[in-house]
């Protein structure tokens, strides 16, 4: 697995996200307990508000925000590869809001993007509390 094929940039805001290699490992750990045998090119972009808010309404009709939105681009079923954009300024009220850090809130969202690749969703109520048992289940194996 090319843990280099996951990236994370950053546009309309200044962010420094710490911990990469740790976080590619966890990433690629998550991917491959998932049944997943390649990471095409996996791209994390933290944003602003204002920058996701136009991807949601542009590509997904949308007219709310939120702190993540996820593109699947694998080309085959055993694959990974996608951008999931991330809003920091989600990230950090919703650390406020739910009484976490905002590291283990952006550690969340990122896995819950990953999560989507690999066939998970979140809209029906069952699928949500799937959904956030994997996310704790693989937040429990993060290693630092």
């Amino acid at each position: 697995m090319a843990l280099k094929d996951i990236q994370f940039f950053t546009e309309d805001i200044d962010f420094n996200i710490k911990e990469k290699q740790k976080l590619r490992t966890w990433i690629g750990e998550t991917i491959k307990a998932e049944g997943f045998n390649r990471i095409g090119e996996l791209s994390f972009v933290l944003c602003s508000d204002s920058y996701l808010l136009e991807i949601n309404k542009q590509y997904l009709n949308h007219d709310t925000y939120t702190d993540i939105v996820t593109f699947d681009s694998s080309e085959t079923e055993d694959s990974i590869a996608g951008d999931i954009f991330i809003s920091i300024e989600r990230i950090q009220e919703n650390a406020s809001k739910f009484n976490v850090s905002e590291r283990d809130e952006l550690h969340r969202v990122i896995i819950h993007g990953v999560l989507h690749l690999c066939g998970y969703y979140d809209k029906k109520k069952e699928d949500k509390t799937r959904m956030t048992e994997m996310e704790n289940y693989y937040l429990g194996k993060r290693s630092f």
